[in-house]
């Protein structure tokens, strides 16, 4: 078995949707796939540029559970993304390549916190997965999503008993859980604030 990390946001469930949209802004601007459309939720219809499970048909989560995604997202070039990707790949017109396929789970109610939706994205190599850990380039991009959809908190699993909290209650952090700040998960879960409106960032 290799490395699988992953970066995990927390978002307010209403906020879901907004966060998809956000996340659609990250894809390639020359996308390869067709366009996939999934009912949310209380019924809203959100189409984004990747896969189910590398197929294309609408999915419907309109009752709840987990929506799975295959995702190509861009990231800057900084020393470890250039280290990774394939030289022979060019950078776009911004400086961005993307890294591969990232594979998301969204919870939409969450047992252990279900006012809050979560976003899992997961590493496809044991590469990427060391990418994830030490790109400041990735960090940044998982964190500023967190922050345009409204979200409360970004870790990154790196597989062991400790979480790093990159991202908490409106700013950037550098956080283990446990830790000085936080005994544990649950005590990490409960300084998240009940409730956030749809217009905060």
């Amino acid at each position: 078995m290799g490395l699988a990390y992953s970066y995990q946001i927390f978002v307010p469930a209403q906020n879901i949707t907004r966060t998809l949209l956000e996340l659609t802004k990250l894809a390639p601007p020359t996308s390869r796939v067709a366009p996939l459309t999934v009912t949310m939720p209380g019924g809203d219809r959100v189409v984004v540029p990747f896969t189910s499970h590398f197929k294309s048909e609408p999915v419907d989560c309109s009752t709840g559970g987990n929506l799975e995604l295959d995702t190509s997202i861009m990231f800057d070039v900084d020393e470890v993304v250039r280290d990774f990707y394939d030289s022979d790949a060019e950078p776009d017109e911004f400086g961005r390549v993307q890294i591969g396929y990232i594979h998301l789970t969204v919870k939409f109610a969450p047992a252990r916190h279900p006012h809050f939706a979560s976003l899992d994205f997961m590493a496809a190599t044991s590469g990427m997965s060391r990418l994830f850990e030490r790109s400041a380039s990735v960090r940044t991009v998982f964190t500023d999503l967190t922050a345009a959809g409204g979200g409360v908190c970004c870790l990154l699993d790196t597989e062991s008993d400790t979480f790093r909290t990159c991202w908490l209650n409106g700013q950037p952090v550098q956080d283990t859980v446990p830790g000085p700040r936080f005994t544990d998960y649950r005590s990490l879960v409960e300084s998240w604030p009940e409730r956030r409106s749809l217009s905060a960032t």
